[in-house]
């Protein structure tokens, strides 16, 4: 949490359930601006959204099961600073209209949840996820957390 609220890029390693998502939720919150965090499952989103929401944490996911309509009023919270946390998948985020959309907001820090599997599955492991290094040429000042 330190790392994170000191805008130094950091990598947490803990077993399923000891704690890694509370190490950016909590800072998040406490911290000006926006939290994006990579995720790799509609459904881990959701349910880490859901759980945020519960405990009164303005956050919302980003995904392909979303309707346009909804989409549009995520952006516009999004634009009027009222999220602290934004989930999105790593093939949303690696496209240049959703980079551009993050440089008009004031990202606070990049969060990759789940980025373990990248070197348990291999390369074959949601290629995008590897494309995430462009986050840190595209926003110098920006930390990243895995």
């Amino acid at each position: 949490m330190r790392a994170v609220i000191e805008h130094r890029d950091s990598v947490v390693v803990l077993p399923t359930g000891g704690g890694k998502s509370i190490c950016f939720q909590a800072p998040a919150v406490t911290m000006p601006g926006l939290a994006v965090v990579v995720s790799p499952l509609i459904s881990l989103m959701k349910d880490q959204v859901d759980a945020l929401i519960e405990c009164g944490i303005p956050a919302a996911c980003v995904n392909s099961s979303l309707p346009p309509k909804e989409l549009q009023r995520v952006a516009e919270r999004v634009r009027r600073g009222e999220l602290k946390l934004l989930y999105v998948a790593p093939e949303r985020l690696c496209t240049e209209r959703m980079l551009e959309f993050l440089d008009d907001a004031s990202v606070s820090f990049f969060a990759i949840d789940e980025a373990h599997c990248v070197s348990a599955w291999g390369h074959d492991f949601r290629p995008e996820y590897r494309m995430l290094g462009q986050l840190r040429a595209r926003f110098p000042k920006v930390g990243v957390h895995a």
